[in-house]
């Protein structure tokens, strides 16, 4: 398979921007400043009294730390989570070694930096990257997975069990107690095309999901009993803690074949794309919600500013 252009997935389109710039004017004055090489120079000319970031950042396996840490430099409140928190959920290994040390559940993994480094790990099959071709049903196919990656990425391969359950994604807004779970998000692999395997691959999310021939791929609410419901809002709210997350994150969640959901991956910067006809998470969980794009974006403002004893 040919490998995708993933550089530019991650960063906002205008319309996103626009509709946070516009969310934002109802309780303020706003300046719109591009995360780029001037960054740090025009938050020293502006001085706002507030930052609200949705700026993915550059380059490096840090990029996402770089605004928050420049707001800091500057002693500048700011939206989200601190630049530790960001990086490290870039981090996918780290992460799942946070999240098992508080024994809080997460597939079997590894990170390898060669094939010969799989010695003692034997959770087939195992997932490699976020491509299709990262199921891999045996040693020797994640062998190749592993040697891909690394080529492409220059850096390690983490190596996960894969886990045969349904898949959810939760989107939370707010910090310490006040900190909630919106309505829960599961995955609809049944619209996925007829060969694809049961992942919301970077195929599912960015090639296959269009504008103009949208996927069906969210149910929300999503329909699962109370006691599952349950158990995916205590893992994804915990999770969200012990990682130190703040304002608003999503955290996505798989089951096991015993129905036990664990931790795939926490975003603390996540997509909000404001039109209801896109598949973005947490606008959508929140319009579940009875709360409405200006308000999601509002409550996210709210509870930084509450942080900082600002007044909004």
């Amino acid at each position: 398979m040919a490998a995708v252009d993933d550089r530019y997935a991650e960063w906002e389109d205008e319309e996103t921007v626009a509709g946070v710039e516009g969310a934002l004017a109802r309780a303020g004055e706003v300046i719109r400043l591009e995360a780029g090489d001037e960054l740090p120079f025009r938050l020293r000319e502006t001085r706002p009294d507030i930052v609200f970031n949705i700026a993915e950042g550059l380059s490096g396996p840090n990029r996402e730390a770089h605004v928050p840490a420049i707001c800091e430099f500057w002693s500048l409140p700011y939206t989200g989570s601190d630049p530790m928190a960001l990086a490290l959920c870039l981090d996918k290994g780290r992460t799942k070694e946070i999240l098992a040390h508080h024994a809080i559940p997460t597939a079997p993994f590894t990170v390898v930096a060669g094939p010969e480094e799989l010695d003692g790990f034997a959770a087939w099959p195992a997932i490699v990257n976020i491509t299709r071709a990262s199921y891999c049903r045996s040693r020797a196919e994640v062998g190749r997975a592993i040697a891909g990656v690394v080529a492409r990425y220059r850096q390690p391969a983490l190596v996960e069990g894969y886990l045969g359950g349904r898949e959810f994604t939760c989107g939370i807004l707010g910090n310490g107690a006040a900190a909630r779970v919106l309505p829960i998000i599961e995955i609809n692999f049944a619209a996925l095309p007829a060969d694809a395997l049961p992942i919301y691959s970077y195929e599912a999310k960015w090639i296959w999901d269009t504008p103009d021939r949208p996927l069906d791929i969210f149910r929300c609410p999503a329909p699962v009993d109370g006691a599952l419901a349950a158990e995916i809002e205590r893992t994804a709210l915990a999770a969200y803690r012990v990682l130190r997350c703040r304002d608003w994150a999503r955290v996505d969640l798989r089951c096991d074949e015993r129905g036990i959901p664990h931790v795939l991956e926490v975003n603390p910067l996540p997509g909000i794309h404001p039109d209801p006809a896109m598949n973005s998470c947490l606008p959508k969980a929140a319009r579940a919600a009875g709360i409405d794009y200006a308000e999601m974006i509002l409550s996210v403002l709210r509870a930084a500013a509450a942080r900082h004893g600002l007044a909004v």
